[in-house]
C-alpha cells in the first residue's frame, strides 16, 4: 500500500506520474480520495521494493523533465579496471552508475540497443548473474546483481521499460524534456531563404509548392526546386515510374556556371524493362537547363546490385532509352553490408584493442574501404559539377548513399556549409528534410535490436566529415566536438531533431512545437563548437584525398571509451592554441580598459601636459592587435 499526495512526490522518491507508468502492469486497483491517492499494487511493483524506498541523493544535475526512477547497489564489471561496487540510479532519461573508487557512467538510455539478462538462479561462478546491456556508441556494460529472491527483476524491467519507451506505448524522452535555450534551433533552416541563397529560383529553375500536402511524395519535404519548363502534371507523372514517389529535384546549384545537383531515387524500370517518356523528357530538361552536353547520372549502387533490383520493380537507367545521359556506378554498398562491418569495428576496439594484429584486423572490417568508395563518389560528383556538368544522384530509394553523396558533394562545393550554422543547414536540408530514415536506421525507442532496416549510414557520413576536417584543418568553422555531440544526441533522444523518418511524420507528431532542437543547444554555446585554426576562404574547393593512405580510423570517437585512449585525446597543439587565444583575450581586455581609463576626465590633464609630439596610447595599442 502506497499513500501519495498530488503535492507530486511519494516517499520513495518517484514522481506520481512515473509511478502511473511503472505501476501500469502490477496496477491492481487505485481510488482517489481529495487530494490523496491510493495505489495498491501486487508485492512485484517497483514501487514498493526496498531499494526505491531507499533513494539517496543522485551524483549528477537531472535535466529539466527528468525523473528519477529507481536506485539500486550493483556491482559493475568494468573491461579495463574490473569489478566494482557502487550504485546505480536509472531516471526516464540515463543510466547513471558512480562507485567509490572514481568510476562513473553516464549513458543515455537512447543509446541502448539491447537489454539481456545474464546467467540464472543456479548460475555459478562470480558475478555471473546479471544483466548485459548493448549500447548503440560503441560500448557494452555488464552488471552483476546477488543470486537472490529474483534481485534483478525491478531494474531489468524498469531499464528495459524506460530504453525502449515506444514499444511500451511511452512517449521518447525528447517530449518530456523541460529544457529552455536562448535560441530556438528550428529555425536554423528555412528553405526559401536557403534556396534564396543559392540565387533562386531562376529563369531555369521554380520553387514548387506541389508537394504541400506530402501528396506528391510523402517522403519529400513541401518546398521543391524543379526545372522551369516541367509543369506540374510532368511532376506528377514522373513521381509514378520513381521508387517511393522520388523524383529528381535541385539540392544545389553552381552560382556561375549554373551546374546542378539533383537527387532521387531509382526508376521503376523493373525485369521486363519498362520505360516513361515523361521521365526522360524530364531528365533531359535538367540537362538542358545549363547546356550539359551529357547528363552524368550517379547510381551509389555497385551495377550487380542495380541489376539485382530488378527483381523487385526497380533498375537504373539504360543507355538507349536515356540517350542523352551517361551512367555511372560508385560501388557503394547496402546498409546490410554497413552494419555488419561497424559491428566488426566493435569488436576489434571495445572493450580491448585487437594489438597483435591491428593492421590486418581493421583492414578485415573494411569500414576505412566503405568510407574511401562513400568519399571517392562525393569527389567524382563535385569535379563534375566544378566543371560545369549537370548530375543526377541516387541509390535505391534515395535517402540512405544519395544523402551521403550529395552532402559531401556540398561540402567540398560551397564554403557556407563549412561554417556552423551552414553544417547544421546541411544537415537539416540533405538529411533531415530529404526523408533519411533516421527512426529505422537507428531504432529509436524500439526493441527490436534485430531489425534489419538497423544501419549506420549517418555515423558514416560524419566519419567522411571528420576525415576531410583532418586534411583540411584550417577549412571547417567547426570541430571534432560539434561531430561527436551530433553522433551522441543522434542516439539520445534528448532533442528532436533526428526523430522520425520523414518531415510528413514529424508533422503528425508536432515535433518542433513539442521538442527542442539540438541546435538550440549547439548556438547556446557555440564557442565551444568553434575551430580556433579556421580561416574562411569562400570560393574554394574541397578534393580531399580518398585513398587509405590517406584515412584514418577516427579514434577518438570509435575508441573513446578505453581510459588509455581518452588520456590521449587533447591534441597538444590545438589545447596551446587555446591557451593562446585566451591570454591574447585576456590582454585585449586589459587594452580596454586602460583606453576608458585614458579617456577619462581624470587622464585628460596628463595627457595635455604631454609633449604634443609624444604618440597616444591608442597609437601603441594598434600594433599590439596579433591577427590570430
Amino acid at each position: 500500500l502506497l499513500i501519495t499526495t498530488y503535492s507530486g512526490t511519494k516517499s520513495c522518491g518517484i514522481s506520481e506520474s512515473s509511478c502511473l507508468n511503472l505501476c501500469i502492469k502490477n496496477l491492481g486497483a487505485k481510488q482517489e480520495i481529495n487530494a490523496v491517492s491510493i495505489f495498491l499494487c501486487k508485492d512485484t511493483c517497483v514501487c514498493a521494493s526496498r531499494e526505491s524506498l531507499k533513494m539517496e541523493p543522485l551524483a549528477v544535475t537531472l535535466l529539466p523533465g527528468e525523473e528519477r526512477v529507481i536506485d539500486k547497489d550493483i556491482m559493475y564489471i568494468c573491461p579495463f579496471s574490473g569489478p566494482v561496487k557502487g550504485k546505480v540510479f536509472i531516471t526516464n532519461y540515463r543510466l547513471y552508475f558512480k562507485s567509490d573508487p572514481s568510476v562513473t557512467l553516464n549513458v543515455p538510455l537512447g543509446a541502448i540497443g539491447r537489454v539481456e539478462k545474464m546467467g540464472g538462479a543456479s548460475s555459478r561462478g562470480e558475478n555471473s548473474y546479471g544483466l548485459d546491456i548493448t549500447c548503440k556508441d560503441m560500448r557494452n556494460l555488464r552488471f552483476a546483481l546477488k543470486q537472490e529472491g529474483h534481485s534483478r527483476r525491478d531494474i531489468f524491467d524498469i531499464l528495459f521499460r524506460y530504453a525502449f519507451p515506444l514499444s511500451h506505448g511511452l512517449l521518447l524522452f525528447a517530449y518530456l524534456s523541460q529544457e529552455k535555450y536562448e535560441e530556438n534551433g528550428w529555425s536554423v533552416y528555412k528553405p526559401m531563404d536557403e534556396f534564396r541563397r543559392q540565387g533562386l529560383p531562376t529563369d531555369k529553375w521554380r520553387i514548387t509548392f506541389i508537394n504541400d500536402n506530402y501528396e506528391l511524395c510523402d517522403t519529400y519535404p513541401t518546398i521543391l526546386v524543379v526545372p522551369f519548363k516541367a509543369t506540374e502534371e510532368d511532376l506528377r507523372k514522373v513521381s509514378t515510374f520513381r521508387s517511393r514517389g522520388r523524383i529528381p529535384v535541385l539540392s544545389w546549384i553552381h552560382r556561375e556556371n549554373q551546374a546542378v545537383i539533383c537527387r532521387c531515387s531509382q526508376p521503376l524500370v523493373g525485369m521486363s524493362g519498362k520505360r516513361n517518356k515523361d521521365d526522360e523528357r524530364y531528365l533531359d530538361v535538367i540537362r538542358e537547363a545549363n547546356g550539359t552536353a551529357k547528363l552524368t547520372i550517379y547510381d551509389a549502387r555497385p551495377s550487380v546490385n542495380a541489376v539485382a533490383n530488378k527483381a523487385t520493380g526497380g533498375g537504373y537507367e539504360g543507355d538507349d532509352t536515356y540517350q542523352n545521359a551517361e551512367l555511372v556506378f560508385l560501388d557503394i554498398h547496402n546498409i546490410h553490408v554497413m552494419r555488419e562491418s561497424l559491428k566488426k569495428l566493435k569488436d576489434i576496439v571495445y572493450p580491448n584493442v585487437e594489438e597483435s594484429h591491428w593492421l590486418s584486423s581493421l583492414e578485415s572490417t573494411h569500414w576505412l574501404e566503405h568510407i574511401k568508395l562513400v568519399l571517392s563518389g562525393a569527389i567524382q560528383v563535385a569535379d563534375k559539377i566544378s566543371g560545369g556538368n549537370s548530375v543526377v544522384v541516387h541509390c535505391s530509394d534515395g535517402w540512405d548513399r544519395t544523402a551521403q553523396l550529395t552532402s559531401l558533394a556540398m561540402l567540398m562545393l560551397d564554403s557556407h556549409y563549412r561554417t556552423l550554422r551552414g553544417f547544421q543547414v546541411l544537415l537539416e536540408k540533405e538529411w533531415i528534410s530529404f526523408g533519411h530514415k533516421f527512426a529505422s536506421r537507428i531504432g529509436h525507442g524500439d526493441k527490436n535490436h534485430a531489425d534489419q532496416d538497423r544501419s549506420p549510414i549517418f555515423v558514416q557520413f560524419i566519419d567522411c566529415v571528420w576525415q576531410m576536417t583532418k586534411q583540411f584543418p584550417t577549412a571547417f568553422e567547426f570541430n571534432e566536438r560539434l561531430l561527436m555531440t551530433i553522433l551522441d544526441h543522434l542516439f539520445s533522444c534528448r532533442f528532436g531533431t533526428f526523430l522520425y523518418n520523414c518531415e510528413s511524420a514529424r508533422d503528425t507528431n508536432e515535433l518542433r512545437s513539442k521538442t527542442v532542437s539540438l541546435w538550440s543547444l549547439v548556438n547556446s554555446d557555440s564557442t565551444s563548437y568553434l575551430n580556433p585554426f579556421y580561416t574562411p576562404e569562400s570560393s574554394r574547393v574541397l578534393y580531399p584525398v580518398a585513398s587509405m593512405r590517406h584515412l584514418e580510423l577516427w579514434v577518438t570517437y570509435y575508441i573513446r571509451w578505453n581510459p588509455r585512449i581518452r588520456q590521449q585525446q587533447q591534441s597538444p597543439v590545438e589545447q596551446r592554441y587555446i591557451e593562446l587565444l585566451a591570454l591574447r583575450d585576456e590582454y585585449l581586455k586589459k587594452l580596454e580598459e586602460l583606453q576608458l581609463t585614458d579617456s577619462s576626465p581624470n587622464s585628460s590633464h596628463l595627457s595635455n601636459s604631454s609633449a604634443p609630439n609624444a604618440a597616444s596610447p591608442t597609437q601603441h595599442i594598434t600594433h599590439l592587435h596579433t591577427p590570430f
